[in-house]
């Protein structure tokens, strides 16, 4: 619906009935003040006039909704986004012309009545009849004012908008009420500043600033006569004289407003007359809103800040305190986005991943020990054309992500190995690790957990039997090394120590205390991973992610931001022990194509079921990072594929995930300082027991049962696709995944 300011637009017979109205509520009002509040003609018992002695606040210094600035850590833009685009300025930076314009149209005697001015009404009616037209508006400023306060607190609410305008009794007893007292306690330069901030423009502008930046590009301060006479003509009927679309009929509307400044004086006829002879020159600014004109691809950071505004208590105690807070706006939102980090991220995603492949990839960086996200980025773009997407792939659903997340694979073992270190387990373990069996029957934190259904995990080929110690089986990403660890310690050291750490799935439950997530099979986000990551990093201690670092009102006030929480969710020797172990797995083992060269750095590689998901989860001391690569509705089998024309004919988390980690951490830590990590020694296990590897039989495995019957045609037998995004697929025990990896 167009949007039309209070008494625009109306008919002759609109116009003589609204006059004879008005001028007898005039009478009402000026009755009522001289009567005590209850006496006003019984009004108040209809609800209609409440507190006739005062004046609410809200109409001395309204609360105008204005734009909000998110900027990054550097104080660089990233995005503006706003319910109304406004900004609000003073009568000093509005030119003289502006002022003198509106006023010539919508009220020539504003300097010289009060609030109802019945003989400016008279007279309007009078011309207007003549003209066949609409010429001159019949309420006050004043009374426009007022109305506008009462349609800006409705906000977008329809119903409160229809309440706000009614055309009823009551209601413009309460208007022309508020604006003899915003008279009385304003005065008219306040009362003209006020209006012109808060009156609609058209082309989305709110206020003379933004309505001045829109159609010429400029500020309310430098406007010209014409440019004046143009934006005053508009109020009236912002799509009838919207000059982007008609400028005939806004420019007929403009030299109105020019005849009529000349007729009361502001400018001598000459002055009108060549002003009305110059043709409109516009320099339309479009209008910039959300988080789909973020640079550098921050819209998905920039959508999860909104998010984040919306839904911590930080920001007000309910959804609806937040949200009122938020479409008011004029917010200076610093972040903790890292410019050059986000530079990098996205350089790396384009060069290794195109927006039009049919698989995605979602990189996210974390600063360990401060909780803050330096990176956010994702190869399908913000926004609603083709291969463009709203849905923020690395973080959860309830901050705009994917509906169960991503299974993570292998990149889920680290924490199997800390727990089971955190137990007293030692860094040289040896588990027999055969090439295939079936889960095993554990104990949780309440019942065991049984296979009921005979469901078996394999390892990635068959070569890949043990026995194995630590070291080389996290290196190789042996998947029953850590099915038998999980045997061994129980579950419920896992699913403690992944409490410490936050991570949840995708969809805020918790994790299942079922074997099949020592292998990755639930669905987690990019976030949540950097982030578990992180406390590694940082020798143990997890900080939740934040991703503002303050908050500045419009008046320059500071609105408490969330803190990160850091809390120690293990020994500083375990984190060391697990840096340690990590470091193989870049050095010599799945993930030597994501290893860095100039500085210390540690990371887990990951493939799922089917190779729908591809993880490479890493960090240096002062930076952690997490890559996924997959099909957002879990749909393509990463086989004999192409991705950003490379073609693969399987893809592992080394291998894809791993460059685009490579490449993102390079750009966002060069010229950082290169820390190390403190390391444990882990000695290698015995020669002859590498060589009792070959041995048949060995690994654990009954006699005369090999892990795999010759000919069988499914490399990968009992083991089921993981839920995905969209529907939630299950097998196995009560519901839970039986299977989540092949491999590294």
């Amino acid at each position: 619906m167009p949007k039309k300011r209070s008494g625009g637009g109306l008919t002759t017979t609109q116009q003589a009935a609204k006059f004879l109205g008005v001028a007898a509520l005039s009478g009402v009002v000026l009755a009522g003040i001289a009567l005590p509040a209850a006496g006003a003609l019984g009004l108040a018992t209809k609800g209609t006039v409440e507190g006739f002695d005062e004046i609410p606040a809200n109409l001395q210094t309204p609360p105008l909704s204005q734009r909000t600035t998110i900027l990054d850590s550097k104080g660089g833009m990233i995005a503006s986004v706003y319910s109304r685009d406004r900004t609000v300025v003073e009568l000093k930076d509005i030119s003289p012309y502006m002022q003198k314009a509106i006023v010539a149209i919508e009220d020539a005697r504003f300097y010289k009545h009060g609030a109802v001015d019945l003989k400016g009404i008279l007279r309007a009616l009078n011309r207007n009849v003549q003209s066949g037209g609409t010429a001159q508006g019949a309420s006050t400023l004043t009374q426009q004012y007022v109305k506008n306060v009462f349609v800006e607190e409705a906000g977008d609410d329809p119903d409160k908008v229809a309440q706000a305008t009614q055309q009823t009794l009551g209601r413009k007893i309460q208007e022309l009420k508020y604006a003899i007292q915003v008279e009385e306690k304003l005065g008219k330069k306040r009362i003209l500043t006020n209006y012109l901030n808060i009156t609609f423009f058209g082309q989305q502008a709110y206020g003379v600033e933004a309505a001045s930046q829109r159609y010429f590009s400029k500020s309310a301060k430098d406007l010209t006569l014409e440019e004046a006479a143009l934006l005053a003509g508009i109020v009236q009927s912002p799509s009838r004289y919207d000059p982007v679309n008609d400028p005939a009929e806004a420019t007929k509307r403009r030299n109105t407003v020019l005849q009529r400044m000349a007729d009361v004086g502001d400018v001598t006829q000459a002055e009108a007359d060549k002003a009305k002879a110059t043709p409109i020159k516009l320099r339309v600014k479009k209008p910039k809103n959300g988080c789909i004109t973020a640079v550098s691809g921050a819209g998905f950071f920039c959508d999860y800040v909104h998010n984040v505004f919306l839904t911590d208590p930080a920001f007000g105690k309910t959804k609806e305190d937040r949200a009122k807070i938020w479409n008011r706006g004029g917010l200076t939102i610093r972040t903790t986005l890292d410019p050059q980090s986000q530079q990098s991220v996205q350089a790396s995603i384009k060069s290794h991943v195109y927006k039009s492949d049919k698989v995605a990839t979602a990189v996210t960086l974390v600063q360990p020990g401060t909780g803050k996200i330096m990176g956010m980025g994702q190869s399908k773009p913000y926004g609603f054309g083709p291969n463009e997407t709203q849905y923020n792939y690395s973080v959860d659903k309830d901050m705009g992500g994917s509906n169960f997340g991503f299974p993570t694979g292998s990149t889920f073992k680290p924490f199997v190995a800390a727990a089971a270190i955190a137990q007293g387990k030692p860094a040289t373990q040896v588990y027999s690790s055969p090439y295939e069996m079936p889960y095993p029957s554990v104990q949780t934190c309440d019942k065991p957990y049984v296979n009921l259904d005979g469901a078996r995990v394999p390892n990635e080929d068959k070569s890949e039997h043990g026995p194995y110690a630590l070291k080389e089986a996290m290196a190789k990403s042996v998947n029953t090394y850590f099915i038998q660890m999980v045997e061994d310690i129980g579950l419920c050291p896992v699913t403690q120590l992944t409490d410490k750490l936050g991570v949840v799935q995708g969809n805020g439950e918790k994790l299942p205390q079922s074997p099949a997530i020592a292998l990755g099979s639930k669905g987690l986000s990019p976030l949540t991973m950097a982030s578990a990551y992180a406390a590694f990093a940082n020798r143990g201690t997890y900080c939740t992610p934040v991703a503002i670092e303050s908050v500045r009102t419009a008046d320059g006030a500071s609105l408490p931001v969330p803190k990160t929480s850091c809390s120690q969710a293990m020994t500083e020797t375990t984190a060391d022990t697990i840096n340690t172990l990590l470091r193989g797995v870049v050095d010599s083992g799945t993930g030597q194509e994501a290893g860095l060269t100039s500085r210390d750095n540690a990371g887990k590689t990951g493939t799922t079921d089917a190779r729908l998901n591809a993880w490479f989860v890493g960090y240096t001391p002062n930076m952690s990072g997490a890559v996924w690569v997959g099909s957002p509705t879990q749909s393509v089998k990463m086989v004999n594929i192409t991705i950003g024309g490379v073609y693969q004919a399987k893809v592992y988390g080394g291998q894809v995930p791993g460059p685009i980690w490579r490449d993102a951490m390079t750009g966002a830590l060069n010229g950082v300082a290169a820390p190390v990590f403190n390391t444990v020694n882990i000695p290698d296990p015995p020669r002859d027991e590498e060589e009792d590897r070959g041995r048949p039989g060995a690994g654990g495995a009954k006699p005369g049962k090999p892990g795999k019957k010759p000919g069988d045609k499914n490399p990968f037998p009992g083991v089921s696709v993981p839920p995905n995004m969209i529907g939630g697929n299950t097998g196995g025990h009560r519901g839970q995944t039986n299977g989540g990896t092949q491999g590294p």
